[in-house]
């Protein structure tokens, strides 16, 4: 099974900027198979479901953002570390929520939460007015 952990979410202020980590286990992920997955950032605000903020295939061929984000957020990975990262600029109180790192096998960029086989446990971001 694969393992994700994600760190960087903290309280903010409004205009802040913060990076999201998300690494993969090495025990169940290795570089190889990880080099071969998609992974994607999601957000859940509370008393909605998981949106999907940003996501990235294996080489980096393709990248997809939500319009809520898109040119001010920046999606990237390292396979030799195992981790994908989320810069986020310009934080908006709408943008406070949980936010989660997925991963597929699948080598394509998936939209929706269901499409994802693995999941982190995910770490709060809480944008101040």
């Amino acid at each position: 099974q694969v393992q994700l952990v994600e760190s960087g979410g903290r309280l903010v202020q409004a205009g802040d900027s913060l990076r999201l980590s998300c690494v993969a286990s090495e025990r169940t992920f290795s570089t190889l198979t990880f080099s071969y997955d998609v992974m994607g950032w999601f957000c859940q605000a509370p008393g909605k479901g998981r949106v999907l903020v940003a996501s990235i295939t294996r080489s980096v061929s393709e990248i997809w953002y939500a319009s809520s984000v898109k040119g001010r957020s920046t999606i990237s990975r390292d396979n030799a570390k195992n981790t994908v990262y989320l810069k986020m600029n310009s934080l908006k109180p709408e943008d406070t929520a949980v936010y989660y790192c997925a991963a597929d096998p699948q080598n394509r960029i998936l939209l929706h939460d269901y499409d994802y086989d693995y999941w982190g446990q995910g770490t709060q971001v809480t944008v101040s007015s």
